[in-house]
């Protein structure tokens, strides 16, 4: 997988989208997260909750190398997709991106119209069909074409808050990505717009593989299939206590601790 990322080593079919073996990411001398070994199911919602500091946010940001952009950050083990370490030194980065999405916590929709949002990036990736029925297509795919198909040549930040995360979905999906990473999506926005990214994350994990961290373990329990809970060591470093299908890790988690963070003893 360099410039052109291919299959290699795993089927096209293959049961997981993308898994973490033995992942380790320092931050300068500190160990921020320990020996993550996740594999996470195509075509499904998998939420990563736990406490704060507990590393959620340093994984997701692992599975698309967001993290090679602090400076002081260093991963060590392997993130495996299609069968190919992305940490290998011939992967490139911006071509992982792509393929592996990141919508981020607060809406951070370019200073473009509503219409660049979405064509900008496509573009500078060398799409080459009509621009008009892309941008329909990813405002259609994020439930925001009806809202904007009127102004698409206003700026996007004329929209209301859920209306700029949903053109951040529409902006990710753009450009074809196979996973789409949500750091806290909806925790900068009104119930009402959190039950619309809510109810979009559900409709787009039938052509997407979606990975969420949330804060909000009511909303982990109503939209994810599987649930990775993070915890921390005395020393601060995170690592995975329990990973399972959400109902199972919700009604009749295996670890104690687990147990204590979801009836809320403590975190």
């Amino acid at each position: 997988m360099a410039a052109n990322p291919s299959p290699n080593g795993a089927s096209a079919d293959s049961k997981y989208a993308i898994e973490a073996r033995n992942l380790n990411v320092f931050y300068g001398g500190f160990h921020a997260v320990k020996d993550i070994n996740l594999k996470i199911e195509r075509q499904k919602i998998t939420a990563l909750i736990g406490p704060s500091g507990c590393g959620k946010s340093t994984v997701l940001r692992a599975f698309n190398r967001m993290n090679d952009l602090i400076p002081v950050a260093r991963t060590e083990g392997e993130v495996l997709f299609h069968g190919k370490n992305i940490y290998d030194p011939d992967v490139d980065a911006v071509e992982v991106r792509r393929r592996v999405g990141m919508v981020f916590q607060k809406p951070n929709p370019f200073p473009k119209s509503i219409y660049e949002n979405i064509a900008w990036g496509a573009r500078i990736n060398g799409f080459k069909g009509n621009m008009d029925d892309l941008v329909e297509e990813a405002l259609r795919g994020a439930a925001l074409w009806d809202e904007v198909k009127d102004k698409l040549k206003e700026s996007g930040y004329s929209l209301s808050g859920g209306q700029q995360q949903r053109l951040c979905i529409a902006r990710a999906i753009a450009v074809k990505p196979e996973i789409i990473l949500m750091d806290e999506p909806a925790s900068a926005l009104d119930p009402i717009a959190t039950l619309r990214i809510e109810e979009l994350m559900k409709d787009l994990v039938k052509n997407y593989t979606i990975i969420i961290v949330t804060h909000n373990m009511q909303q982990a329990a109503r939209v994810s299939d599987y649930t990775a809970f993070f915890t921390v060591t005395p020393e601060r470093t995170g690592y995975l206590e329990e990973f399972g299908p959400t109902k199972e890790i919700f009604t009749n988690p295996k670890s104690k601790i687990t147990e204590d963070y979801i009836t809320g003893r403590f975190g």
